[in-house]
């Protein structure tokens, strides 16, 4: 009885955080939805986010972090359960420069093995910091501190 209690209140407590933070972020959201996917699929996309966060249990540190990656993976999900009809992806309004392409390679080159195989999964491979630990054979909070620590890397590459 007092199980079911403290898990009402749980619930609770995480509507209360999701229904604060769809007010604070649904049109960060829906911007951020819109430049990747379109105004047609970005509506539909931050609807299902936000209903997935009402349902999960999870704790939002990072709300629009949290936000764009639940709604990213319901895009990827669709794109996988309709193949024959694939999300309009907005294409970059400008492709990187071969100079730019360039540096990025070697930047992401640059990285120590093991925290550019991680980078990569994570920012090109679509993985989420879950599958790169089980993949990697290592604990989420290290798959964490490499990607964190290669993005420092990264940039301190591209500022210098």
């Amino acid at each position: 009885m007092r199980a079911s209690r403290v898990e009402r209140v749980v619930q609770e407590r995480s509507r209360a955080d999701a229904e604060k933070a769809y007010r604070q972020h649904r049109s960060w959201l829906l911007d951020f939805l819109r430049r990747r996917f379109g105004n047609s699929t970005a509506e539909d996309l931050a609807q299902e986010a936000f209903a997935r966060v009402v349902g999960g249990r999870s704790q939002m540190r990072h709300p629009r972090a949290f936000l764009a990656r639940v709604a990213i993976r319901v895009a990827m999900e669709e794109a996988r359960r309709n193949p024959s009809a694939p999300l309009p992806f907005v294409a970059a309004t400008q492709a990187p420069s071969s100079d730019e392409a360039l540096m990025l390679e070697q930047t992401i080159l640059a990285l120590p093995p093991a925290l550019r195989e991680v980078f990569v999964l994570s920012r090109f491979g679509g993985l989420s910091n879950v599958e790169i630990a089980q993949r990697c054979n290592l604990s989420v909070k290290r798959v964490e501190a490499r990607i964190t620590k290669a993005r420092a890397i990264c940039a301190a590459l591209i500022r210098d």
